[in-house]
């Protein structure tokens, strides 16, 4: 009998759900109970396939703009990634009864925006073009207040109007180092840049970055669980490539693994972006458990304990739930 080659697995932590990415599914699971079917959601409420197929097949319904949705007295729900102005207003102008799951770390990009357009300055946002988060911070303000750098190049070649007076706001899911990088290349161009009174990016970005960085350089590769349309995920995976690991992939799930690349390996890194639950890891590990003597250890870098609240309308509803 063939003997299965030993496999050592660390898990990252944290990973997986963040308090943002929680909420939003809430909202639309304690809609779907409160309400009933159909629920209406504007956009993928999280980055993963499985998430939202599971909302789906209890009765939610996704679409990409409110002109799809029907007239309805359902509920209708704006993802967590954050809106332009213009989709609550035209939500409005219909009567629509909508609930905004966007994640309160968005919404505080969003406030930083306005604050800073209402102060006069000319505003800079670090991100990914076409990004829902991105349009959505954008869509705060009339067109031509932000201007959208994407790298280090961006920021070298950026020309405002009044040099001495900018500011800049950040897209919650990037990868710290490659923020930093332009942050520093805007404060060295424009020293009086006002910068965000905390961070933009999310605590769990920053910690699943960490938790990565002390992981990758131990173990011979890595997988991440996460979806290609996932900013954070996609960043995850770079950080465990920039940090010494010899291989690392993004999987949306297990049967997505390309078992050529971790044929001899003796250790495997897992992590999971903030909008990947964690049964699609559990499904990872058992993959490889079918294919590996495994054994399983966790790696802990930080300790998590945010949670933010339902919209009022859902709370009484949340707390029967105990959530």
């Amino acid at each position: 009998m063939q003997t299965r080659p030993k496999l050592e697995i660390v898990l990252c932590a944290p990973r997986g759900f963040c308090a943002g990415v929680d909420r939003a599914i809430q909202i639309v699971e304690l809609a779907l109970k409160k309400y009933g079917p159909p629920v209406y959601v504007r956009h993928a409420i999280v980055h993963n396939k499985f998430v939202v197929e599971g909302l789906e097949a209890r009765g939610a319904i996704f679409v990409e703009e409110l002109d799809e949705i029907p007239e309805t007295e359902a509920p209708v729900v704006f993802s967590a990634h954050g809106v332009p102005k213009s989709v609550p207003a035209g939500a409005k102008a219909r009567n629509m009864f909508f609930l905004d799951a966007t994640c309160p770390l968005v919404s505080k990009v969003h406030v930083e925006a306005r604050r800073h357009f209402e102060d006069g300055h000319e505003i800079v946002l670090i991100g990914h073009a076409g990004h829902p988060e991105v349009v959505g911070t954008m869509g705060q303000l009339p067109e031509g207040a932000i201007t959208l750098v994407e790298n280090v190049a961006d920021a070298e070649a950026l020309e405002p109007k009044d040099p001495a007076n900018l500011a800049f706001v950040t897209q919650t899911t990037l990868s710290v180092d490659d923020t930093r990088e332009i942050v520093t290349a805007l404060q060295r161009r424009f020293p009086g840049i006002n910068s965000p009174h905390k961070e933009d990016i999310c605590y769990a970005t920053t910690n699943r970055q960490e938790a990565i960085k002390a992981v990758a350089p131990e173990v011979d590769a890595m997988i991440v669980v996460g979806s290609p349309h996932s900013s954070n995920s996609q960043r995850l995976v770079e950080v465990a490539l920039r940090s010494g690991c010899p291989t690392a992939m993004l999987v949306d799930r297990a049967n997505e693994i390309d078992w050529s690349r971790y044929g001899d390996i003796a250790s495997l890194g897992i992590s999971a972006g903030a909008s990947a639950p964690e049964s699609l890891v559990e499904e990872v590990i058992t993959a490889f458990s079918e294919r590996y003597e495994v054994s399983v250890t966790t790696h802990v870098t930080a300790e998590e304990s945010i949670a933010f609240n339902v919209p009022r309308v859902l709370r009484e509803l949340a707390a029967e739930a105990g959530r």
